[in-house]
């Protein structure tokens, strides 16, 4: 049997309910033969009332039936006996008390020695397995806070000894917990037939009178007990014998098997369905937070969680359209985050978070949905490999662009033209240049600063006019507002006109990130304002030229725009214009910041026209400051300019 952490995900989920139900089983058993024991011992005990004590044992027998033990598949045979020993117990319940020594000897004693050693057993077998978990646990723990950045070799060999060492505890704890609980399934039987069968030879062998009336029919009766114990014996020991040869494979395994660092396997880009150990964060306190090891398992589109001792898990997020990537903590490695549509944040540690990772993306897509998702999780797998290798001329993808009409609120084009426009669509190779790299950290182009130096300071807004007065810092502006954002990627483009360009570039971002493993962002945050277009992060802040902007189709959360700049020539000449598609993820809808950078572009046009922006003005409703109102419809807050309690529309 391999390790724990390398079984199956279904083997693991099949193990954890079995075990909860041999558990449950267990203490089932315990009680009754408990109770049974003590019928027992009242027929011992009670000389003077033999009647009414066997009386009771007939009714306790026969409420074996009823204890709907979790594991009673094949206790028919167990069900029918028993029955058939009440009727006789009730036939003998007149029978001499000088049968008090061979009871003792041959019912008491028996049952006794089940419940003293083998009940016993398991219940220190479990203590011993819980005491195993947690050193595995706590070594982990330890494991888990080494430094990232100093690493102390001595140390951290001492800490993965000590992890494989628990590990090894463990999983020989669980081993010999596992032997003992499938075991009692089989002793549980022998333990409930052999003290009713010697009370009822001592019956036959120390009273004429019984013998005489009763063993002429109960002989082959009692010799199909007898077969029937020693073939559950049978069974016992052969189970027993070949858990005992698997107990020695385990033995045998190296350290390296149980070793948190040993060599990863590849990530596998296809799966659907993941369950394991993670360590979730929760807040303790208004800056505190605390690690929990909890085991998580995903279920359809669902993530669910198990907590110990319970027999089936709950669910914690619905991951369908969630967003997962990776994140640093201070405290812990290994570090991912799932953020579902509706703004709930999960933050999970786990060695194998790239796995994770790949798994809750394929999710969030609904693949699981599909007649074939393991087929579907390949197609799109490579698709995204396809989606980074350079086009030639003489291997031309197939696909078209993505249909443009969701470009902004407003801009749809009428059917004939949108059928007339996918026929033309042109190829991917006419869009962007095949090999183009890609860039992941936000770089504006050269030219800008180039810009800057000639034009005196002055800059060019989004638009294309000019304007002295493009700053964050200006209040005269009728529109300002501010989206959180996170960059994505960007690359050089051909044309800066089209919206195809910008899908086809949103493809081959996407593509990438999931290809290289690239799933960390920062946020950062877009303002559009009536004059002009500025991106800043924490580390510097930069006005773009915007020549075209459009909203995914599918992806709401997705849009981009394409900035121009210029090259310039050894006379300072200017030279031809260059194009950079950007992509970013904002928590609302891309059309909105469509639409607010369109409702800029509008401003502007209408300032050249006095009676446009009067026009303009009375259509869109104003703050108390005479800016443009732009409500949110998934928070209603309002924009910069509203009420001072409120937010901005953020994403």
């Amino acid at each position: 049997i391999p390790a724990y952490h390398t079984v199956p995900v279904s083997r693991q989920l099949q193990t954890r309910s079995l075990l909860s139900v041999f558990e449950e089983d267990a203490g089932t058993l315990t009680d009754y033969t408990n109770q049974l024991l003590q019928s027992m011992q009242r027929v011992y005990g009670a000389q003077s009332e033999m009647g009414l004590a066997t009386e009771q044992l007939s009714r306790q027998l026969l409420e074996y039936e009823k204890q709907n033990f979790a594991l009673g598949k094949g206790d028919e045979e167990v069900i029918s006996t028993l029955q058939q020993f009440a009727k006789t117990v009730g036939e003998l319940n007149t029978l001499h008390s000088e049968l008090a020594t061979q009871m003792a000897d041959r019912m008491i004693f028996p049952m006794i020695q089940f419940r003293e050693k083998d009940l016993t057993e398991i219940s220190t077998l479990r203590e011993i397995f819980g005491i195993a978990s947690d050193e595995h646990e706590a070594a982990m723990v330890k494991y888990s806070r080494l430094p990232k950045k100093k690493e102390n070799e001595k140390v951290k060999a001492e800490l993965v000894g000590e992890v494989a060492y628990s590990r090894r505890k463990q999983h020989q704890a669980s081993m010999q917990y596992y032997c003992a609980l499938n075991a009692l399934q089989y002793r549980k039987r022998v333990a409930m037939l052999e003290p009713m069968l010697g009370y009822t030879q001592a019956q036959i062998n120390f009273y004429k009178k019984g013998i005489d009336l009763v063993s002429k029919k109960m002989d082959s009766f009692l010799g199909s007990v007898s077969s029937m114990t020693q073939n559950i014996q049978a069974q016992l020991d052969s189970e027993a014998e070949a858990m005992r040869m698997t107990q020695r494979e385990l033995l045998s395994m190296e350290d390296t098997v149980y070793m948190p660092d040993r060599d990863p396997a590849p990530v596998n880009r296809t799966l659907i369905q993941k369950a394991g150990y993670l360590n979730i964060r929760n807040k303790t306190g208004l800056v505190t937070t605390a690690w929990d090891r909890l085991y998580f398992f995903t279920q359809g589109g669902n993530l669910m969680c198990q907590p110990r001792g319970a027999v089936a898990g709950g669910m914690v997020l619905d991951l369908d359209n969630s967003s997962v990537m990776a994140v640093e903590c201070e405290d812990r490695r290994y570090c991912f985050q799932i953020t579902s549509p509706n703004g709930k944040t999960l933050i999970l540690s786990s060695v194998s978070h790239l796995q994770w990772i790949c798994t809750l993306n394929n999710i969030s897509r609904q693949i699981y949905l599909t007649d074939n998702p393991e087929a579907v999780a390949i197609r799109l797998n490579q698709t995204a490999i396809q989606a980074v290798t350079p086009i030639t001329s003489f291997e031309k993808r197939g696909e078209g662009s993505p249909n443009p009409d969701r470009a902004k609120p407003g801009g749809m084009q009428s059917s004939s033209g949108a059928s007339q426009k996918t026929s033309s669509a042109p190829e991917p190779e006419d869009l962007i240049v095949p090999g183009t790299p890609i860039q992941f950290d936000i770089m504006l182009p050269a030219s800008e600063f180039q810009d800057q130096n000639r034009a005196g300071g002055r800059r060019t807004n989004p638009f294309g006019e000019t304007d002295d007065d493009c700053s964050p810092e200006s209040d005269d502006s009728l529109l300002q507002q501010v989206f959180a954002v996170r960059f994505l990627g960007s690359m050089a483009v051909r044309s800066g006109q089209t919206q195809e360009v910008i899908y086809e570039a949103m493809r081959q971002v996407l593509a990438a990130r999931a290809i290289h493993n690239i799933f960390r962002t920062t946020e950062s945050h877009l303002m559009v304002t009536s004059s002009c277009l500025r991106y800043s992060n924490q580390s510097n802040s930069r006005r773009m030229k915007v020549t075209q902007f459009v909203a995914h189709q599918e992806n709401g959360r997705l849009m981009g725009f394409v900035v121009e700049g210029r090259d310039w020539g050894e006379d300072d000449e200017e030279g031809e214009p260059s194009f950079s598609a950007f992509v970013f993820e904002s928590n609302t809808e891309g059309e909105k910041i469509c639409y607010t950078i369109s409702l800029g572009k509008d401003i502007m046009e209408a300032k050249k026209d006095p009676e446009a922006l009067v026009q303009l003005l009375k259509n869109m409703p104003l703050t108390n400051e005479g800016k443009f109102l732009l409500l949110d419809n998934e928070t209603g807050n309002t924009a910069n300019g509203g009420a001072p309690d409120e937010e901005e529309s953020e994403a």
